[in-house]
């Protein structure tokens, strides 16, 4: 069975606004972060909320607390793939104490979502947004309606094509919970090899 779930939004000229306003807030945050996982090298997903989410909450305080806990598992995610896979080119292992490359997110990149932030109850999703919920109608099949019920949900992310959004649900399997996935490189995100001096990306670092 496919692990993954799509689910196109079926988006107004408005919502469509608020969906790109929110998608290019979540990469801005992603982008102020980077540069501190790069710079300590730490991009545990745990260690790096302890170490930068107080300065990215007062930062950007429209995004609310919630979503900058998932732009921080956004960065986390990435910088596995791109720092730890062993079929990266930039992984730990190949670059040795060499200045690691900069992760740039597009504006475009994926936003990801959790049980605070979207949620499913009556036929109906209602997700974040930086002007407030919005709510679409569900339309998936019985089958698929049983997935939420049955299956391990591991993450969910809002993907965009030009103005088209749609709700991407990944499901575990017993013996995989994402493996497959973190050995991919991400296609939205600039791997900078030149990227700038560690002294002014680790501003945050310092400031906590």
């Amino acid at each position: 069975m496919n692990t993954t779930l799509v689910i196109p939004l079926n988006a107004d000229p408005a919502q469509t606004q608020q969906l790109h306003a929110l998608q290019q807030a979540f990469a801005e945050v992603c982008n102020a972060l980077s540069p501190v996982a790069r710079d300590t090298r730490c991009w545990n997903r745990v260690a790096l909320h302890h170490l930068s989410y107080r300065q990215l909450r007062t930062r950007f305080p429209q995004l609310g607390s919630q979503m900058i806990c998932n732009a921080i598992y956004s960065v986390s995610r990435s910088c596995r793939q791109v720092y730890q896979s062993p079929q990266s080119p930039f992984n730990l292992a190949r670059l040795g104490n060499q200045p690691l490359p900069l992760l740039q997110f597009a504006a475009s990149a994926p936003v990801y979502f959790d049980r605070h932030t979207l949620s499913i109850k009556a036929g109906q999703i209602s997700m974040f947004s930086l002007d407030g919920r919005l709510r679409f109608q569900l339309s998936i099949s019985a089958n698929d309606e049983q997935r939420f019920q049955q299956e391990k949900l591991r993450e969910i992310a809002m993907v965009s094509n030009g103005d088209a959004f749609s709700l991407h649900f990944h499901f575990s399997q017993a013996s995989q919970d994402g493996a497959e996935a973190d050995a991919m490189l991400p296609q939205y995100v600039l791997i900078l090899t030149n990227p700038p001096p560690p002294s002014a990306a680790s501003a945050m670092e310092h400031a906590a």
